[in-house]
């Protein structure tokens, strides 16, 4: 039996006192980011809902679901730029002052729509204000929100990555940690998440109005840069010196940016492509955020806005999410011994897709609260399963990829490999997101804004196909037909990177062949 206490007191004896104090600091910053994130993430949704549902009453062609997939598939294809152009800087510079600088950036970018819609005559939301009444919106065109949420995206884009990489500065490459630090910091992550939905649907988008409910954003975001500048840097100043000698300068690369934003490409997607213990990254990573993130951004606001005739109600479906990420996290912390792998923990993630099954033939009463409730219930064993997949993918892949950083020139390896996965599953959502918006408008016309049968196809029948992707993947590394396969050894890890110098013993970790050949070698010298 796991006993918390115990994994508590073990995980705190793991660190050494320095890299405990980063990562409290990380922490505290990841919070604060989360937390506005869900704020501004969620009130930009409700508010491009809202004002496209105004357009459609002037012109009575619905473009809702198309514009709003348009405004999230392009700020998440300008993640994928800033996702590329992160490679380059946390080769250069230490990781930390890239993720400070880029949350501060990210904190002006945020409050460019407030100053907008406040120039143009808008104004916080009167108390007992009706309902479908949004005249206190600013006077501006709703498609101008698109350039803006694309800038926001490119630096959305590089924190988002960077918060994927930053682990190993601070514990290193050893697995252990990075899988406790990493469930650790999900944990904490979603708890803010969780929070921060709550907190925007029920609170700062009734009280403020949803052209207004972000208002904490920018001072979130900047409090975490003010934090994350404090971490110290675990890279030796000299380690780093002698690698930027053989770097050109940022701005050729900069200059360069096609150049560069092929050569990340081409690095990670050639080390995930030429081993079999990386190719299945690909569903398993890439196609599983990909379902993650259309169930939050694209299907949650249709239920909402269609089901239950309130945009602001989504941010409490994203909540139930949060708190099934939070749920997922904190069993890998738990029990990080008993399951060594992601492979147990995707397989429920897949299993669990299948549940939006019952949104098709699901009719509820419009304007009550209480069925929003109902969707975050549902929604939360399927984030837990995907939370869980996500920490432990995130922890193999930082400890599989320490090793072979010195192989790469222009760009990091472990940036390589996160920015061909980001990117992957961004032009994937980018295009998705677009096309199956425009068939829930052209089915909401069709039927009087009935959008069950739409619902059938981009959810029931999409996630059927994303669970068979995944669940396949599942069972590519070798030895992963096993129920609980074993995870690398650290030993493993730090051999060579070709499958066939790795030797998978059933029921207990994969280990190098030439450190077993040179084990029993020892032992029988022993035993002469």
């Amino acid at each position: 039996m796991v006993r918390p206490v115990a994994v508590v007191r073990e995980t705190w004896s793991l660190y050494t006192p320095l890299e405990r104090r980063n990562i409290a600091i990380y922490i505290a910053g990841i919070m604060m980011y989360k937390f506005g994130l869900e704020a501004f993430n969620g009130s930009v949704i409700a508010l491009a809902t809202n004002r496209y549902d105004l357009l459609k009453a002037k012109t009575g062609v619905s473009v809702t679901f198309q514009r709003v997939g348009l405004l999230t598939g392009l700020n998440q294809a300008f993640q994928c730029v800033g996702s590329i152009l992160i490679a380059p800087l946390i080769k250069r510079y230490p990781t930390k002052n890239v993720l400070s600088c880029a949350i501060l950036i990210f904190a002006l970018m945020s409050s460019i729509l407030l100053i907008l819609d406040a120039a143009t005559g808008g104004k916080f939301r009167p108390s007992k204000h009706p309902r479908d009444n949004y005249s206190y919106y600013g006077n501006y065109d709703t498609d101008g929100m698109i350039p803006i949420f694309c800038v926001c995206g490119v630096v959305y884009g590089m924190v988002e990555l960077i918060r994927r990489v930053i682990p190993r500065d601070l514990v290193g490459g050893n697995v252990q940690k990075l899988r406790r630090m990493d469930s650790l910091v999900h944990i904490f992550y979603e708890i803010s998440g969780t929070a921060g939905a709550f907190t925007t649907a029920l609170a700062l988008i009734p009280h403020f109005g949803n052209n207004f409910s972000f208002i904490i954003t920018p001072i979130f975001f900047a409090a975490a840069s003010i934090l994350w500048w404090f971490i110290e840097d675990g890279i030796e100043r000299d380690t780093r010196a002698l690698v930027l000698e053989s770097q050109p300068t940022y701005v050729r690369a900069v200059m360069g940016g096609f150049y560069l934003f092929f050569e990340s490409c081409w690095t990670g997607g050639k080390i995930i492509f030429t081993h079999r213990k990386f190719i299945w990254l690909l569903p398993g990573y890439a196609v599983a955020l990909y379902g993650h993130r259309y169930l939050e951004n694209a299907i949650a606001p249709a239920v909402a806005r269609r089901y239950l005739g309130n945009s602001a109600w989504a941010q409490i479906m994203v909540g139930g999410s949060n708190f099934g990420e939070l749920l997922g996290a904190l069993f890998v912390f738990m029990f990080t011994n008993l399951v060594n792998t992601p492979m147990p923990w995707l397989r429920i993630d897949a299993l669990a897709l299948l549940i939006v099954w019952y949104l098709p033939y699901w009719y509820p009463p419009m304007n009550q609260v209480g069925q929003a409730w109902i969707v975050a219930a549902t929604f939360m064993p399927i984030s837990f399963g995907w939370a869980a997949g996500d920490v432990s993918l995130a922890a193999y892949i930082q400890a599989s990829l320490a090793r072979i950083e010195s192989r790469t020139q222009n760009v990091s390896a472990l940036g390589a490999v996160m920015a061909f996965l980001y990117s992957s599953y961004i032009v994937t959502y980018a295009i998705a997101s677009v096309t199956l918006g425009t068939y829930i408008d052209r089915i909401s016309d069709r039927n009087n804004d009935q959008v069950q049968h739409a619902i059938f196809n981009v959810a029931g029948v999409q996630f059927t196909i994303i669970f068979v992707l995944v669940m396949t993947a599942t069972f590519v590394p070798k030895g992963a037909f096993a129920l609980n396969p074993a995870m690398l050894s650290e030993e493993a890890l730090d051999t060579d990177l070709e499958d066939e110098d790795l030797e998978y013993v059933p029921g207990v970790q994969v280990r190098s062949k030439r450190s077993h050949e040179s084990h029993e070698m020892v032992s029988r010298e022993n035993s002469s």
